[in-house]
């Protein structure tokens, strides 16, 4: 029988990096993600839920308060950034305590935890070479190195020998890299190239013409190299 899971966390870049590694073991079936914990206790208590992936650091309930708040509790994988709860989050009989950004190999040992009389879990080979990014890079500009939180990141811009990468807020940071090294460094489910000198982040896309998309009244082209692959991304 599959391990019915459900993923709560109110950062979705969490949610995309635990869901994709679910989503390569058969033996776990990811039946619900929430960014908001009072519909998935809705969910979780009328539903088979046998794992829960759980942050503990929500605006609306904590993940602990969460717990208590639950009729049946299912097996708990706490995710934080925060260290410091791990005492808290074992009180409540986890099976493990997952520190953000959360490694694949990490990932596994905590899975293999569920039951350890019963075989290890495994994914499929290709599974084992995920690259997930953290929630945040850091990149040269002029002497320093500024941290730029991914998630505001809205689109980046070529400007002959520099990458101009506008962010939220209407701030922007230049540096002197290229578009290969940057987006190394990003998810490729949010960001897209769509020309030789724009790469996208689909969070922030407003509108989409025929060859153009427009982001915050900016007008950025999509040329025809990338044309084709942006819209199957996109599936349009």
């Amino acid at each position: 029988m599959k391990i019915n899971t459900v993923i709560i966390d109110d950062e979705p870049l969490a949610i995309d990096i635990i869901k994709k590694y679910c989503e390569s073991i058969n033996d776990i079936e990811l039946i619900a993600t929430f960014t908001n914990p009072i519909e998935a206790m809705k969910f979780i208590n009328s539903n088979r839920v046998d794992l829960l992936f759980l942050d503990i650091e929500m605006p609306i309930l904590t993940g602990l308060e969460f717990i208590e708040t639950l009729n049946t509790k299912p097996s708990l994988i706490f995710t934080t950034a925060y260290p410091q709860f791990a005492i808290d989050a074992f009180e409540f009989d986890a099976v493990d305590y997952l520190v953000k950004p959360v490694s694949y190999k990490r990932f596994l040992k905590a899975v293999n935890k569920l039951n350890k009389n019963t075989s290890e879990i495994l994914p499929s080979e290709q599974a084992i070479d995920y690259k997930i990014p953290s929630r945040f890079i850091f990149v040269k500009s002029d002497y320093e190195s500024v941290k730029i939180v991914i998630e505001d990141i809205k689109y980046i811009e070529g400007l002959k020998d520099y990458l101009k990468i506008h962010l939220t807020n209407n701030r922007y940071v230049l540096t002197l890299s290229n578009f290969k090294n940057l987006m190394e460094k990003l998810p490729d489910n949010l960001f897209i190239r769509v020309h030789n000198s724009f790469v996208v982040n689909l969070k922030y896309v407003e509108v989409i013409q025929r060859n153009k998309i427009i982001i915050d009244n900016q007008r950025i082209p999509i040329s025809g190299t990338y044309k084709n692959k942006f819209f199957e991304k996109i599936k349009l």
